[in-house]
């Protein structure tokens, strides 16, 4: 009986690990947009199509511009998996079609968290993400559904 109390204390354990990581995970960055795009909230298959490059405008006709950081940047990997459910090199590959195939563009990778806030504040219909200790009252925030 006692072993199977351990047993059940573990599992608890493990269990309250994965929730609390998750947790820490999803609080840790935000999905950022310049101040014009009239956007509240937008589905994970929205915000996949725009970093897939595949939608090119917000509903209000502004031109998107999104800006990622480098893919071996940490944030940019836990934004990829966690946000579009995809790997860095599958964003990578996608990106280079477009590009190879002469049908799209990149997105634009800037160097750093700093030159991601300056980028998206100033450069109408911009979308990206950052550590949220970034996040003021110059940068709107977007709901993800």
């Amino acid at each position: 009986m006692r072993k199977q109390n351990t047993n059940y204390f573990c599992i608890l354990l493990i269990s309250i690990f994965f929730v609390i990581t998750d947790v820490k995970a999803e609080n840790h960055y935000r999905i950022v947009t310049h101040p014009d795009v009239n956007e509240v909230s937008i589905t994970k298959n929205y915000l996949r199509a725009i970093f897939s490059m595949r939608l090119r405008t917000w509903p209000n006709g502004l031109v998107i511009k999104v800006f990622v950081l480098p893919d071996d940047n940490p944030l940019h990997h836990r934004f990829s998996k966690e946000q579009l459910s995809l790997f860095p090199y599958q964003l990578r590959q996608s990106w280079d079609r477009l590009v190879f195939s002469g049908t799209g563009q990149a997105p634009i990778t800037v160097a750093s968290d700093e030159e991601m806030y300056n980028r998206i504040k100033n450069t109408p219909g911009a979308i990206g993400y950052l550590d949220t200790s970034y996040i003021d009252d110059e940068i709107h925030v977007l709901q993800i559904k």
